[in-house]
């Protein structure tokens, strides 16, 4: 059986959408803009994020110094955990 595009000739859907969109680059029209607040600004140089940076600083140290030790009990006990959903 043979189907042809009886019809669809030279359609292309998406074609439609992107000729919407370049008319709204050319027209100037404003486009959406995000503004990050002084607050959310703050939360981002947090304490939380400085000693996370200490902590990695402080592995970073241990590893090169041949002084990091893992431990597989924490290890074999996180990936229970996060399979587990806890």
């Amino acid at each position: 059986m043979k189907i042809n595009n009886y019809g669809t000739h030279g359609i292309n859907p998406y074609k439609k959408q992107m000729n919407k969109f370049e008319q709204a680059n050319k027209s100037g029209k404003q486009t959406d803009k995000v503004e990050i607040s002084s607050n959310a600004k703050d939360m981002q140089t947090s304490t939380i994020e400085q000693a996370r940076r200490a902590k990695v600083e402080q592995l970073k140290i241990e590893v090169q110094n041949g002084q990091y030790k893992v431990n597989p009990e924490l290890i074999a006990k996180g990936i229970k955990n996060f399979y587990q959903g806890k």
